[in-house]
């Protein structure tokens, strides 16, 4: 849906001891949102943060805050995350029964609303909520951990999906081992929104996250142009 790739940093490999100071320096480093992945040690195997840290580092910056929810059920806590902040809420259609009824509920909220999929859900379950939705998130490593490898048989399902979406405007959302080296490759297939944590935050300082999303950048910006 882009003409360029937004990228997205994963707060999940921030330095947590500083969190607020290194949201401001990856924003400077060249952000367009900032993800957060929330995962509650149920629907995923690892937790991480809920509304309070996220409230606390919104005035950090004016970005996009973009919530990814690796709950269940989500349901009870989406108004929490909205009155926290976030601007997209992103929850998973494996992790509640009324899809549907869960992405009009964020609407209700005034937030975008966008869907995830593990890498073994096929994209046919969201075939009757595209009306719903503002974003698609599709993983490619498995959710629960940072740091995983990228599953390359993901890239034929970001074709099905952009073919899915046809004029709508939808953006899609990879996350899980974005590299500038598979980047290109999700970019090619339709992808406009690229997730990086590890990839984004190596080095520690400012000006390595500058190079670091220069880097991704440069190589899903040159596979969209391709691909166009």
């Amino acid at each position: 849906m882009s003409e360029k790739t937004i990228i997205a940093p994963s707060v999940l490999s921030a330095d947590f001891s500083r969190l607020g100071e290194e949201v401001e320096a990856v924003c400077r480093a060249g952000a367009d949102w900032i993800h957060l992945d929330v995962m509650d040690g149920h629907f995923v195997p690892n937790i991480t943060f809920g509304p309070p840290v996220i409230k606390a580092i919104r005035n950090r910056t004016d970005k996009v805050f973009d919530c990814h929810l690796m709950i269940a059920p989500a349901d009870p806590f989406l108004g929490a995350f909205a009155d926290a902040g976030c601007d997209i809420i992103t929850l998973h259609a494996e992790a509640g029964p009324h899809l549907d009824r869960s992405l009009q509920a964020i609407r209700d909220l005034g937030r975008k609303a966008g869907v995830s999929l593990n890498p073994s859900t096929p994209e046919s379950v969201i075939e009757y909520v595209l009306d719903r939705l503002d974003l698609i998130l599709l993983m490619t490593v498995n959710p629960g951990f940072g740091g995983q490898a990228f599953i390359p048989s993901v890239i034929e399902k970001v074709w099905r999906v952009k073919s899915m979406i046809g004029g709508r405007p939808i953006h899609i959302e990879i996350d899980g081992g974005v590299t500038p080296e598979t980047a290109p490759l999700v970019a090619a297939a339709g992808a406009d929104v690229l997730v990086a944590g590890s990839a984004v935050f190596k080095g520690g300082s400012e000006e390595a996250y500058a190079r670091n999303i220069a880097a991704i950048r440069a190589a899903s910006d040159g596979a969209m142009k391709k691909a166009a």
